[in-house]
């Protein structure tokens, strides 16, 4: 299984980036699909998860600002990123559960990880 998130880059307060996951490796319809990230010093955070189904789940601190949509035809995950803060700047990495399984918002829970796309947010 390979999780390869892209679209990371340096922004301006108040910018946006769109962030996408491309998986090989799984029957990509049957996983729930995460965006977690770590700030430096800090643990790893959940960001946005979604279902098989498209059903979503957010942070408090990035509702209103994120999307997370999927694409089974491609085999994708986006994280929309819009209305940018410093506090946003981290690492962004891209997730899948095992398949079957239901969506979770434990970190614990995810079986596959990307190697991540860093995300500055500049004051």
């Amino acid at each position: 299984v390979q999780l390869q998130a892209s679209g990371g880059g340096l922004v301006q307060t108040g910018g946006s980036r769109r962030l996408s996951c491309a998986a090989s490796g799984i029957i990509f319809s049957n996983n729930v699909m995460g965006w977690y990230r770590q700030a430096p010093g800090n643990e790893r955070e959940l960001v946005a998860t979604i279902s098989t189904g498209g059903s979503t789940n957010y942070a408090d601190s990035v509702k209103g600002r994120f999307i997370i949509s999927r694409d089974n035809d491609q085999n994708t995950v986006t994280l929309q990123i819009d209305t940018l803060k410093p506090d946003d700047t981290g690492v962004y990495y891209c997730a899948a559960r095992r398949p079957g399984y239901r969506t979770s918002t434990d970190i614990s829970d995810y079986r596959y990880w990307g190697p991540g796309t860093l995300v500055t947010v500049s004051s």
